[in-house]
């Protein structure tokens, strides 16, 4: 369950940002930067088939991280990535209904819970579901989470809004409600893998080392909504700027720099890495932190202090929701990060793949 408390405002300072510099020729039929071998026979560049559905990402070193936000996003680090493929889009209804119709896979929200993993709870209270949003009537305290999150029996990626919802005109919006272990299962089907944190914010960043946003340094340049997040005081005012009350279908906004959509707002993002409190700790120092694709591989860290009894790991979630608002959650952006434990799929959660070289 998400519990953060978002209590921080933007810097008024504008960062500057920089493209990156590494970035191999287009293939002029995709229109994508494709990662390129010599042939020793031709001297010419062989390039590997893109994947399809998938978008190359040329390594590069790229400032991580932002100081002018929340805690948990300092220091800024310089880290290096190698290139990878990596989805265009997030995955949608209609292909995660393609692999749950093929393995018979039955996600998290639809199992009953086990008691021993929630000790204390009523049983009556352990039954399938998950965590919906609930938007409220007027002003509430942001210090606590439970005034617009709220368990709903019978709610899943089927079910979204819980019983009665259904998929019907959301076959192109982004899945929701996945725990990791439903991703994972989806990744190992698909022949893919998730990205690690620092692989997606690369990513997000689309060529703008130290930009705000995926598109810049204007929120809304121009007025135009760049992006499906929360315009009003939340969570009870939603001006609907943007269009969309809930989420939106895939590829509704600008692309960034890269190629790839929604890498800010309509959903949050897995990753494969552990989450840990960067900025929360002191022995923490920008000059130890820089280094090619870091990984955070021990669960040990990533414990909610806040609630000892659950002794359940997060991994990394990236990239806002339409849930974010200015005024609760400015985190649709490429260097905000958020803890997500690891059993609980929620209707702001979803994921994209990311393919490697060798696995091609």
């Amino acid at each position: 369950m998400t519990s953060v408390r978002e209590t921080s405002k933007m810097n008024d300072t504008e960062a500057p940002f920089r493209m990156t510099s590494r970035t191999p020729p287009l293939n002029s039929a995709a229109g994508e930067q494709m990662p390129g071998t010599m042939d020793p026979m031709s001297e010419e560049i062989v390039q590997p088939q893109t994947p399809p559905g998938m978008v190359w990402i040329p390594g590069g070193t790229f400032r991580m991280g932002s100081a002018d936000f929340y805690p948990e996003e300092r220091p800024v680090h310089e880290v290096t990535v190698d290139g990878f493929w990596i989805d265009r889009y997030q995955v949608t209804n209609d292909k995660f209904a393609s692999f749950v119709a093929e393995t018979g896979f039955v996600t998290v929200a639809e199992r009953k819970p086990r008691p021993e993993d929630f000790p204390g709870a009523p049983l009556e209270n352990l039954v399938a579901g998950s965590m919906v949003f609930q938007k409220r009537t007027g002003p509430v305290d942001l210090r606590n989470y439970a005034n617009w999150w709220a368990w709903v029996p019978g709610a899943s990626w089927r079910h979204p809004q819980g019983p009665g919802s259904s998929l019907k005109g959301l076959a192109d919006h982004p899945v929701v409600h996945v725990a990791y272990e439903d991703v994972e299962a989806y990744t190992h089907w698909a022949a893919k893998e998730l990205p690690t944190e620092a692989e997606w914010e690369f990513a997000a960043r689309g060529g703008l080392d130290g930009a705000k946003f995926t598109w810049g340094n204007e929120e809304s340049p121009d007025g135009k909504a760049m992006a499906n997040w929360w315009q009003g005081e939340f969570p009870w005012q939603n001006l609907l700027t943007d269009g969309h009350e809930r989420t939106s279908p895939v590829g509704t906004f600008p692309p960034n720099g890269y190629g790839l959509y929604d890498m800010a707002g309509n959903v949050w993002e897995w990753t494969i890495d552990w989450y840990e409190p960067r900025g929360s700790e002191p022995t923490v120092k920008s000059c130890c932190m820089g280094s090619v694709n870091p990984r955070v591989v021990s669960p040990e860290k990533s414990f909610d202090r806040r609630q000892p009894q659950f002794r359940i790991p997060r991994r990394v979630v990236k990239g806002g929701s339409h849930l974010c608002a200015p005024n609760y959650c400015l985190r649709y952006r490429p260097a905000a990060r958020q803890p997500q434990m690891i059993d609980t799929g929620m209707a702001h959660l979803g994921f994209r793949c990311i393919m490697r070289a060798k696995q091609i």
